[in-house]
């Protein structure tokens, strides 16, 4: 048997301006946004190179949903994203307005930082070694 993730939703304030933040400032790749209804839309992002597992940018639809904008995981790192060069990422990062809040630093396990999304959801962000 063979399973995988394929996308994790992410409940953002506005669809366009999460398409922005993800695909001008971080160099997401837009796979899809299609009109599901007037209010909902079905937008998909991924890292450049990765599509197996993506984020579904999900607009919130209710106070509810509002209320998890940018702490959908009570203030831990919420997503870990992996890079083959950390250097050259970190700095194209930083000129893009990309705040970190931790990092970086060399763990056993690699080359890490922690950066805030447009809405506050903190990621790990990870050269791993070897």
């Amino acid at each position: 048997m063979r399973q995988h993730i394929a996308r994790i939703a992410l409940v953002v304030a506005d669809y366009d301006d999460a398409i922005a933040f993800y695909t001008q400032k971080l160099k997401f790749e837009l796979l899809e946004d299609t009109q599901l209804t007037p209010e909902k839309r079905w937008v998909v992002v991924a890292p450049p190179g990765g599509k197996e597992c993506a984020l579904l940018l999900a607009r919130a639809a209710n106070e509810e949903q509002r209320k998890s904008i940018g702490n959908q995981t009570g203030g831990r790192v919420f997503l870990f994203l992996y890079t083959d060069d950390f250097w050259r990422d970190f700095e194209n990062m930083k000129a893009e307005g990309i705040e970190f809040v931790r990092g970086p630093v060399e763990e056993p396990y690699g080359t890490v930082a922690v950066f805030k999304d447009l809405y506050g959801n903190l990621w790990d962000f990870i050269q791993p070694k070897g």
